[in-house]
C-alpha cells in the first residue's frame, strides 16, 4: 500500500467511497445527499492538501489536512480520513492517521484536532485514542445518528510538536 497526494483525476475513485460514508449519515456531517460537485469541493478544494492509499492502483482510502482555524489558531490542523468499506478492518485508517501526522509536522502544524467525533463511531474513538489523541471536548447531542437519534459529538486533540 502506497499514500499519495491526490490529483485532480483521483477524485472519480474518491467519490463512489465519500458517496457511501456520507450517504449512510453516520459517522460525517456532511448531507447524506451531497453531489459530486459539492463533495468535490469540500474533499479536494478547501483542504490544504488530500491523499490517497491505495493498494495495486485501486484507492482504498482518502483524508484530507487543512488548518482549522486561521490566525492565532492556525498552527492546529484538522483532517478527515474516509476508508472504502471493502477495505475496513485492515489497518488502513491507522496508516492514514499516522501518514498525516508526519505531513501536519512538514506543513509547521503543531497540533491535530477532530472537531466532530459521532460518539457512535466507537471504532474512530478507539483508533484515535490508541493514537494519542484526547477527548477534550463533549457537544451533547450535536450529532444526529440516522439510527440512534441525537448523540454527542467529541472534540479530539493532540499536540504533535515535540517542545513548544
Amino acid at each position: 500500500m502506497i499514500i499519495r497526494q491526490a490529483t485532480e483525476a483521483d477524485f472519480d475513485a474518491i467519490w463512489p467511497i465519500f458517496h457511501q460514508i456520507a450517504a449512510a449519515g453516520d459517522t460525517y456531517a456532511y448531507s447524506p445527499d451531497i453531489n459530486k460537485q459539492e463533495a468535490r469541493r469540500v474533499w479536494m478544494e478547501l483542504p490544504a492538501k488530500t491523499y490517497v492509499a491505495e493498494h495495486h492502483g485501486q484507492i482504498l482510502g482518502t483524508y484530507y489536512i487543512k488548518t482549522n482555524q486561521a490566525g492565532p489558531g492556525a498552527h492546529v490542523c484538522n483532517c478527515g480520513y474516509m476508508v472504502s468499506a471493502e477495505a475496513r478492518g485492515i489497518g488502513l485508517a491507522t496508516a492514514m492517521c499516522e501518514h498525516s501526522q508526519q505531513i501536519a509536522t512538514e506543513l509547521g502544524y503543531t497540533a491535530m484536532q477532530f472537531n466532530f467525533v459521532a460518539s457512535t463511531n466507537v471504532g474512530a474513538v478507539r483508533l484515535w485514542e490508541k493514537l494519542g489523541f484526547e477527548t477534550v471536548g463533549c457537544l451533547p447531542k450535536a450529532f444526529n445518528h440516522p439510527v440512534q437519534g441525537y448523540v454527542d459529538a467529541m472534540v479530539m486533540y493532540k499536540w504533535l510538536a515535540k517542545s513548544v
